[in-house]
């Protein structure tokens, strides 16, 4: 499994400036989401909705800002796996999700009669399998997706090569049902996972006020040396206003740096009162400058629960389409800009990885991320390469066009073997790559 992992943003944006290799530059992709424009047009935090709530309904106490430490960590690191049930959690999404997608094509083939020999979660030696109805299920050790077999070109299949129930020898409309329905199970799937949302804890909404919340101050930083607090709210830098948005922690973030010892004052707000506080900056290794904070946006998150059926059904087609819209966004930007965005195309590992960090976060972050995952996984499948959903899609065009005239069956079985060997050594380069990322592996080395 290969996707695009700038859709799958954190739920809480944290900066740290707890040292200089913690900071974080890059910027989540802002959703589309049409909840929004029903209820404010506002400032919008990664993939939630801004509320229609004032400033004295949904003001947060001082005196309870330090809570924010349980949502707040820094940044988008790919490396940080400390719990394992988060890890777990993370896994069991992941694996979810393939399987829905592996079954949308088994059962589309079943359902119309078609022969299948295989279901496999995963690609290579065998771990784990057994036999039902002449369909060996198994679960296979390089955890880059999934597959179902067909026996249309096994030799050791005792079915006739002219039989009318194998895939290659069904109506073109058949195939392409059968070859689409992994594509449509992820996609319902990700409808029914933010239905669920809605009708259970509801969905999570925010309205972003000026400033930056410090959740948390380093012990002896030159923010703790300097006076600043945990729940203090940074509203200016230098004299320069914060405003109302998600992007002033990176303006806090970009001033710290290019600061190192030289003096930076601060406009707080402790509670209700307001002080002026000068911080001096550390030199980093790198020559940046930095403080010992973690920096999280001001927002107030509340949910948004549905009244009745019919409102329920309007807010999670919303959500959907404006998740949906964030999905394309991204990988549209990936292909325009390859060369800046190649990075963010991560491996089975990398993802487990962002799941885990979403799922110490809360509950409202692991369904966004498994809805995000099956909308990505979805719309990637559909990109005419080989290998992938969109390729078989393509050479099925190509003989309708041809006036139901397949290819030379060297050919297409050319085009496909090149294209399942790029992906299985892109797979394995990422794995490869994102697992010497993780933190206590750098560490071993």
């Amino acid at each position: 499994m290969i996707l695009n992992l700038s859709t799958f943003p954190p739920t809480s944006s944290a900066y740290s400036l707890l040292n200089s290799k913690s900071v974080i530059s890059k910027s989540p992709l802002k959703p589309k989401t049409q909840l929004t424009n029903q209820f404010l047009s506002s400032s919008i935090l990664k993939i939630y909705h801004a509320n229609p709530f004032s400033r004295e309904n949904t003001g947060y106490p001082y005196e309870k800002r330090n809570s924010f430490r349980l949502s707040a960590f820094p940044g988008f690191e790919v490396g940080s796996l400390e719990s394992a049930r988060s890890v777990l959690e993370a896994t069991a999404v992941l694996a979810g999700i393939i399987i829905v997608h592996e079954s949308g094509h088994f059962l589309a083939a079943y359902l119309q009669g078609i022969h299948v020999s295989k279901f496999a979660i995963g690609f290579g030696p065998v771990l784990a399998k057994f036999n039902s109805n002449n369909v060996e299920y198994s679960i296979r050790a390089i955890p880059l997706g999934g597959f179902v077999a067909f026996p249309d070109n096994d030799p050791d299949s005792d079915i006739p090569v002219d039989d009318g129930n194998l895939l290659n020898n069904r109506p073109i409309f058949d195939r392409v049902l059968v070859i689409s329905a992994g594509v449509i199970a992820n996609i319902i799937f990700a409808y029914v996972i933010i239905f669920f949302q809605v009708i259970s804890i509801g969905l999570p909404v925010q309205e972003v006020f000026p400033g930056v919340i410090v959740p948390e101050v380093r012990a002896y930083s030159a923010a703790a040396r300097d006076g600043l607090l945990p729940g203090d709210v940074i509203l200016s830098v230098n004299g320069i206003e914060l405003p109302r948005s998600t992007t002033s922690v990176s303006q806090v973030v970009d001033i710290v740096k290019k600061s190192p010892g030289r003096h930076v004052s601060l406009k707080v707000e402790r509670g209700k009162q307001g002080l002026e506080i000068g911080v001096t900056p550390d030199e980093s290794s790198d020559g940046t400058g930095r403080i010992g904070v973690q920096l999280s946006p001001n927002v107030m998150i509340s949910k948004l629960r549905a009244k009745n059926l019919l409102e329920a059904i309007n807010f999670s087609g919303r959500e959907f389409w404006g998740l949906t819209s964030n999905v394309l966004d991204s990988i549209k930007q990936t292909f325009l800009n390859f060369s800046q965005s190649a990075g963010k195309v991560s491996g089975p590992v990398a993802i487990i990885a962002v799941g885990a960090e979403v799922a110490r976060s809360n509950i409202d972050g692991l369904y966004q991320f498994a809805a995000l995952l099956n909308l990505n996984l979805a719309i990637i499948n559909l990109l005419p390469l080989p290998a992938l959903d969109g390729g078989s899609l393509a050479l099925i065009l190509v003989e309708a066009a041809r006036g139901g005239r397949k290819l030379p069956q060297e050919v297409e079985q050319r085009i496909m073997s090149s294209g399942v060997m790029a992906v299985f050594l892109l797979g394995l380069f990422l794995i490869i790559r994102d697992t010497l990322n993780l933190d206590f592996i750098k560490e071993l080395l």
